[in-house]
């Protein structure tokens, strides 16, 4: 079960732009994401400095919270949020939803009071309407905007004209009105009367079809069509005048009993009676889904177009099944990432492990999925799942291939094969050789792209280390040669130099008096004849002492 979301305070839901228009704070919807849990929306709407911030921190279990107004001025702006565990309903949460006071005179924007209103009906499930005083003709009259809702929403998008109000009460939430500061007799005709029964007789229809009976009657009939499950209660004054302006720092004892058992009777029957928000088909709304809803309907009604509750809850089939389907993947692709950390695996274990994960990832979709009546989007991830095990077979298959194919180089790079001058082209001819191989072998496969470019990858880093081992060992063997060859000429120079003594010491030429003097003579000239010739870097005096030691 989902954990329940508690707020420390209320939060601005719904504001207006500096245009006018309304828009939603991103913050409210960033909360609403959060609760998974089905939602019991409670709205209160009412004229400006009418208490209906007071009853809202009280269903909230709060003496503070939303603004309450002391002045003349609207305090609340917009509408206001606050989200708290249901106190009576486990796993619900409890989202009460104060607005803007109606009829502001600094605001005078009727289009706009309609609007606020219009969002009230369509988010909560349970609707508080707060006056003051009584209900008499001119308090229904103020309840205008309830004539305007079939200007402000409509049920179906089909474009004919014919009226569908008649669908409203289907979606509609329940309706309390709350009657404050009430100081008369609840008397019908003499006979006491209860608070539904005083809410009843003030919307009673008259009989007569005059231009004046028809405007009486027409917000009375859109109540009673509207919102067929109806509740009134009347509270007192809560205090005397002047304490009322800090209502909400006041003890209890400094508040009227009968106050408070009103309060508490209608905090009760709000948490007994307010129903989980529903949409068509009975389906449950969750945080999340009242925060698409709202701005579905929100920017709707931003751009100058009639909210319409079919193509709402069509958009938030959409957002819902799609990232119901974002959701299995992912949980699908988790399970199959820490597989890999088992691997090597037969393909057989993939394949079982590929069905337990898949089963997980509808039970996700299923979870989250919304109207996906087809079952198209559930088709969509279904056959998202199995590309992915093909693919994964796939890859399986071309990396198996991969590892045959590079077995003997592996080999060689274990034995130091290719550390040695020319090693790097052979390394070289025997990569070409296994890319041949596996193209010709695994062309077919959906993966051999990718696995070979991740195999190539992964010899480059062999590659390099080479080809670099390579340059070194080339440049050591020709320095090597070249002082080789360079030894070599002038052995050869020097045996040509020498060749004329050689042939005198064979002949015994210098054995005789006088033949020392002329062997360092011939030695002398030798030398002198070399260094003249021979290259100067290569060391002399070993070939020299070689000759002489001859």
């Amino acid at each position: 079960m989902a954990k329940p979301l508690s707020m420390d305070k209320p939060e601005c839901f719904i504001d207006t732009e500096s245009g006018g228009k309304l828009y939603v704070k991103e913050s409210a919807l960033q909360i609403l994401q959060k609760i998974e849990q089905p939602v019991v929306v409670v709205a209160v709407v009412g004229l400006y400095r009418t208490g209906k911030s007071y009853l809202m921190n009280r269903l909230a279990g709060k003496q503070t919270g939303f603004a309450l107004g002391s002045t003349i001025e609207s305090k609340t702006k917009g509408i206001w949020m606050w989200c708290v565990p249901h106190p009576t309903k486990a796993g619900t949460t409890l989202v009460l939803l104060d607005t803007e006071g109606l009829g502001d005179v600094d605001k005078g924007d009727s289009k706009h009071d309609s609007n606020i209103f219009c969002l009230a009906v369509l988010l909560s499930s349970t609707l508080v309407y707060n006056s003051r005083g009584t209900i008499d003709n001119r308090a229904v009259e103020e309840l205008q905007y309830v004539t305007e809702l079939t200007e402000c929403i409509k049920v179906k998008s089909s474009n004919n004209e014919a009226d569908d109000s008649g669908e409203f009460v289907k979606f509609f939430p329940s309706f309390i009105w709350a009657v404050r500061d009430f100081t008369l007799e609840r008397k019908i005709y003499g006979n006491d009367a209860t608070e539904d029964e005083y809410l009843e007789f003030a919307l009673k229809l008259k009989v007569g079809t005059s231009k004046k009976v028809m405007e009486y009657n027409l917000p009375r009939e859109c109540i009673q069509n509207y919102f067929p499950s109806r509740k009134c209660f009347t509270f007192p004054f809560p205090t005397a005048p002047e304490n009322v302006s800090r209502l909400e720092k006041l003890d209890s004892a400094d508040i009227s009993s009968d106050f408070l058992e009103v309060t508490e009777n209608f905090c009760k029957y709000a948490f007994e009676k307010s129903e989980v928000k529903k949409l068509k088909d009975g389906i449950i709304v969750s945080g999340r889904v009242l925060g698409h809803l709202a701005k579905n309907y929100v920017d709707t009604i931003s751009s100058g177009v009639v909210p319409c509750l079919e193509n709402a809850v069509i958009a938030m089939a959409k957002i819902e099944n799609e990232a119901a389907v974002k959701d299995g993947l992912e949980i699908y692709q988790s399970g199959m990432e820490k597989l890999k950390d088992t691997f090597p695996l037969e393909l057989k274990n993939v394949s079982s492990e590929h069905q337990h994960l898949s089963s997980t990832a509808t039970q996700t979709f299923m979870k989250r999925s919304f109207r996906d009546n087809d079952g198209g989007y559930l088709k969509t991830l279904e056959l998202e799942l199995e590309i992915r095990i093909m693919d994964e077979a796939s890859k399986r298959q071309c990396e198996d291939l991969l590892s045959v194919l590079s077995g003997p180089m592996t080999e060689k790079l274990k034995q130091g094969f290719y550390a040695k001058p020319g090693g790097y082209d052979l390394f070289c001819k025997d990569l070409e050789d296994i890319v041949k191989n596996y193209n010709s072998q695994a062309n077919k496969e959906v993966k051999a792209e990718e696995v070979l470019e991740e195999f190539l990858k992964q010899k480059s880093v062999d590659s390099k280390a080479i080809l670099h081992a390579d340059k070194k060992l080339t440049e050591k063997e020709k320095k090597i040669k070249g002082e080789i060859a360079s030894k070599r000429q002038c052995e050869d120079l020097l045996s040509v130099l020498s060749g004329p003594m050689t042939e005198k010491l064979k002949q015994g030429f210098y054995a005789k008096p006088g033949g020392y003097d002329l062997f360092c003579k011939d030695l002398e000239d030798i030398v002198k004849n070399y260094n003249s010739q021979a290259n100067k870097e290569v060391k002399v005096l070993p070939i020299l002492l070689n000759i002489i030691v001859i």
